[in-house]
């Protein structure tokens, strides 16, 4: 005998012919002013389901039951027709009882049985969704849930889930967090935070439950509001009892997404006041999130710490490190660094050896830098433009402009890489120092026949090497291809023509770009002591009337060279 708080009235024979029992039932819940219905079929025909109840605006439920025989029902079989018309007739006219359905067509009857047992939907499920509940063990039921949840059945663990509270029952913490993982994984975050309250109310969250709801969090609402919603959960719960590590780990992950080192800094020191271990993971992360958002300081302690709690790095560990020390100019470090890795069972990535590279030119460190570059070959690492674009620098650095072109030459031949605008513009830099303006200028066409954009940068180095070359013409004329290409100029353009201008006695060009620009103070210095030298005195004497007229500051270079006395 079943002890279920169902009042059961009107049993419906029809259905005896299939192999159920059936009864209409109701409870004493209302919702929406309307009585709750469902149908409930206590079948000896186990997985036999009627899909057309539900379609008619009721709930309904399978319950399996033994095989049994009747012989009283034989008669009954007989006025099927009469129970199937009988059946109608009291679904319809007591439809307006169903608190959802209010409109559902009666001529639809297919319906899908997923809807009763389960469906792989991402959105959120309907709440009242429940089913009735044979069996009324937890261990049993959180079992269930576990099983739904693993196989992405996510409507039927909700079901069972939403069952359980009504029955008063509550699922075990690895049920909850079952489902949560599988609500998160479906993209049901409402659901989530539902389960996650009802987790806190019962007071069995555990540190996965926290670093599943974070997620959900960041999914659902960003990042931003996901570390908001962790310092509420820092400020209502015992931080030193519910906080795990993998917590901790999750945040610093969600933070490393938007930059917030901060925030990450404020998390490890947390961590170390809440005697919290750090593991592996931790100082991955910490050391992969500060040289992701540019704390070198931070990474490196990070690392320390690390070694000191005798973790051992990995590649990605020690290639960022290198990065890390050559970016602050530490290369006897990031060259340590590298070498360890060399002896070890680490490989340097391409990135590491471009950092290590670029910070032993710097330093002037040339034999270094090419012996890194040499040590490539052996890991099997390609050079790309920014290796060559390093050692060219590293040459001009060294004054060996001459090698850098003859390295860029080499490249040019080879046809081993695709040149982009920053190996250009080191080439253009060793042409201006040996005033190799045809050769620049030859450059800057290829630049913009390959499409390359923005290159003010590359114009100023190509009037710059005609002004050291004495062309101040060619200068001009490509300042006006320049203008032509609708590339925008800056003080330095105008700095570079001015003084082109005053050594080859343009004066009408120096006009016009006095006239164009707003008045600056640089611009008119440059002219008037270009003028001063070049003993063009009294063109100086009217420019610098003008610069005062503008209320501009003379240096003090241009104050001397203006001053009366020292003209005579």
């Amino acid at each position: 005998m079943l002890n279920v708080p169902f009042q059961f009235h009107k049993p419906v024979t029809c259905l005896l012919k299939l192999g159920y029992y059936s009864f209409l039932t109701h409870t004493n819940l209302c919702h929406r002013n309307y009585l709750s219905n469902t149908v409930v079929f206590l079948s000896h025909q186990p997985n036999h389901s009627v899909t057309s109840i539900r379609s008619l605006g009721f709930h309904s439920v399978d319950i399996a039951l033994p095989q049994q025989k009747h012989d009283y029902l034989d008669d009954v079989f007989n006025d099927f027709d009469e129970g199937r018309e009988e059946l109608c007739s009291y679904f319809v006219s007591n439809k307006k009882l169903c608190p959802m359905e209010d409109d559902v067509d009666v001529s639809f009857v297919m319906e899908n049985d997923s809807e009763c047992h389960g469906s792989k939907e991402l959105g959120c499920v309907n709440e009242n969704e429940a089913m009735f509940l044979e069996e009324m063990d937890v261990n049993v039921l959180s079992n269930r849930i576990v099983e739904l949840s693993r196989t992405n059945q996510i409507r039927g663990a909700m079901e069972y889930f939403r069952s359980m509270k009504s029955f008063g029952l509550c699922p075990n913490i690895h049920a909850c967090n079952s489902l949560l993982s599988g609500l998160l994984r479906n993209g049901s975050f409402d659901d989530c935070f539902k389960v996650f309250d009802f987790t806190k109310a019962k007071r069995i969250t555990t540190g996965h439950s926290y670093s599943l709801i974070l997620m959900a969090c960041a999914k659902a609402r960003g990042c931003d509001s996901a570390v908001e919603f962790f310092r509420k959960l820092e400020r209502d719960c015992d931080v030193g009892r519910d906080f795990d590590v993998v917590v901790y780990n999750t945040v610093i992950s969600i933070c490393k997404e938007v930059g917030n080192w901060s925030e990450i800094e404020r998390l490890w020191r947390s961590m170390k006041e809440n005697e919290c271990a750090r593991t592996l993971v931790t100082y991955r992360l910490l050391v992969s999130s500060f040289v992701h958002c540019n704390q070198s300081e931070l990474a490196l302690y990070a690392y320390h710490e690390m070694v000191q709690n005798r973790f051992e790095p990995n590649s990605n560990i020690l290639n960022s490190i290198v990065c890390v020390c050559a970016k602050e100019g530490r290369w006897d470090d990031a060259l340590s660094f590298f070498q360890k890795m060399l002896t070890g069972d680490f490989k340097p990535n391409l990135v590491a050896c471009n950092a290590l590279i670029n910070s032993l030119g710097r330093a002037g460190e040339l034999k270094r830098a090419f012996q890194v570059y040499n040590t490539m070959d052996s890991l099997s690492l390609k050079p790309d433009a920014y290796t060559y674009n390093a050692l060219m620098s590293s040459l001009n650095k060294a004054n060996k402009h001459g090698e850098a072109l003859r390295l860029y030459k080499q490249i040019e031949r080879s046809q081993m890489l695709e040149f982009n605008k920053h190996l250009y513009n080191t080439a253009l830099v060793s042409c201006s120092k040996l005033k190799l303006w045809d050769r620049a200028v030859e450059l800057l066409w290829q630049m913009e026949a390959s499409g390359l954009s923005d290159l003010t940068v590359s114009y100023n180095l190509v009037i710059r090497t005609c002004e050291l070359a004495s062309k101040p013409k060619i200068a001009w004329q490509v300042y006006e291809h320049m203008i032509h290409q609708k590339c925008s100029p800056n003080i330095f353009t105008y700095l570079s023509l001015i003084r082109c201008c005053t050594r080859g006695d343009l004066y009408k060009e120096l006009e016009e770009i006095l006239n164009k620009v707003e008045p600056n103070m640089a611009l008119y210095n440059a002219a008037v002591q270009g003028m001063c030298l070049h003993g063009k005195l009294n063109l100086a004497n009217e420019v610098y009337t003008k610069m005062l007229d503008h209320g501009l500051e003379p240096d003090v270079k241009t104050q001397v060279l203006m001053d009366p006395k020292m003209r005579k």
